[in-house]
């Protein structure tokens, strides 16, 4: 195959990028480097490290499979591989920080990034506000002379507002602060975060490119202007990811596609139905033509995923833990992407802008690979014992 020929299938580059077979001795799957140390021919050669690798921390064969067959998918020019989604939010944003300067991060971000922006980046020196996921160009009001950093996430973490990426990176361009975005959920198969104008691409790799519920990793992808400065801190940091774990999301990676659209039909069907439910006040679903950011969704996205959250016709905890504790197939644990399906309550109480109201507790659903009749029967256990309290 040529290589990051985007005349392709996804599903055909997803299969064969990153690594070429010839490379090592016609093996489909390249080598897992398990590296520290790496050997040089001679003095001069290791006095100027004039060799491509020279130690485990800053690249190997297995690293770069995985980095490049990401690189294809963002068009980026550069990707670094870190230990956890996580760690694919703090290393950037570590990066880009500095004292004296201001953030701005969608108050509906995933609970951790918040903790590290309330914490860490406080403690740094950082200035930080959260502002509402549908913002759009009004942007522009709350950036202030020392924003550096706009830091989105599409869609919202756990209730899925939609937001105007390419209006959102206009406007902290003009004001010449760099836009990050944890593009998790739809992963670079279903929205191109470098192309709607985003500097910085964050996912963790841990949900749909692992696809197992069985590793922990994170992907960080850069455009041209600044890789260079993502790559030294990465270095600097020295917060690499393990090749067992790189190796697996490399596997993983393979079948990511034909996941996905199992995930996105399944999830679809069954929020579909969820309309429908006696009990159920809402869906938060962007691809549904009830959601209010439907259309701008429309517009931007190349597909849905399977994850998505039900609003509950009234009640409390009480109901939200009658609803959970019937389920049988559902597992009740964090993390998605994975081939179960799981559910758990959505806490809101971190917010400042994004609150709501929302009729009832919401639940959020991880649609996996089972059996769609399976999976409505399990939810209608889940209404009943609500319903009952």
């Amino acid at each position: 195959m040529a290589k990051n020929d985007k005349t392709l299938g996804i599903n055909t580059r997803l299969a064969h990028s990153g690594n070429d077979p010839r490379d090592y001795h016609g093996f489909v799957n390249p080598p897992v480097v398990h590296a520290s140390t790496v050997l040089f021919p001679n003095a001069a050669t290791l006095a100027g490290r004039a060799q491509k690798y020279t130690y485990g921390t800053r690249g190997t064969p297995t690293t770069d499979a995985l980095a490049s067959a990401i690189d294809d998918l963002e068009g980026s020019a550069g990707t670094i591989l870190v230990p956890s989604g996580l760690a694919a939010v703090t290393v950037p944003l570590l990066a880009f920080a500095e004292t004296g300067r201001h953030i701005l991060i969608v108050d509906s971000v995933y609970h951790p990034t918040r903790h590290f922006a309330d914490t860490m980046l406080k403690r740094l020196g950082m200035e930080v506000d959260y502002y509402d996921p549908r913002i759009g160009a009004r942007i522009t009001a709350l950036i202030k002379p020392n924003t550096s950093i706009v830091f989105t996430e599409s869609p919202a973490s756990n209730t899925f507002e939609i937001q105007d990426i390419s209006a959102i990176a206009n406007a902290a361009h003009s004001a010449g602060a760099l836009v990050m975005m944890d593009n998790t959920w739809a992963t670079p198969l279903y929205f191109k975060p470098l192309d709607h104008g985003v500097d910085i691409s964050i996912h963790a790799a841990t949900k749909y490119p692992g696809g197992h519920s069985d590793v922990l990793l994170g992907t960080v992808s850069a455009n041209e202007a600044h890789w260079q400065r993502l790559h030294d801190a990465f270095i600097t940091l020295g917060c690499c990811a393990g090749p067992d774990d790189v190796y697996q999301v490399l596997r993983g990676l393979r079948t990511m596609g034909v996941r996905l659209e199992h995930h996105q039909r399944s999830a679809l069907a069954i929020a579909q139905w969820l309309e429908r439910q006696s009990g159920v006040a809402r869906v938060l679903h962007p691809a549904l033509p009830s959601h209010p950011d439907h259309a701008l969704w429309k517009r931007d996205f190349g597909g849905s995923s399977g994850i998505f959250s039900v609003v509950l016709a009234g009640g409390g905890q009480s109901h939200a833990h009658a609803f959970l504790d019937a389920l049988e197939i559902f597992g009740l644990g964090y993390s998605w992407g994975g081939y179960e399906s799981l559910a758990v309550p959505v806490f809101l109480g971190d917010r400042v802008v994004a609150k709501g109201p929302y009729e009832g507790p919401v639940i959020r659903l991880q649609i996996g690979l089972e059996d769609i009749e399976d999976l409505k029967a399990d939810i209608l256990r889940g209404l009943k014992a609500a319903a009952a309290i």
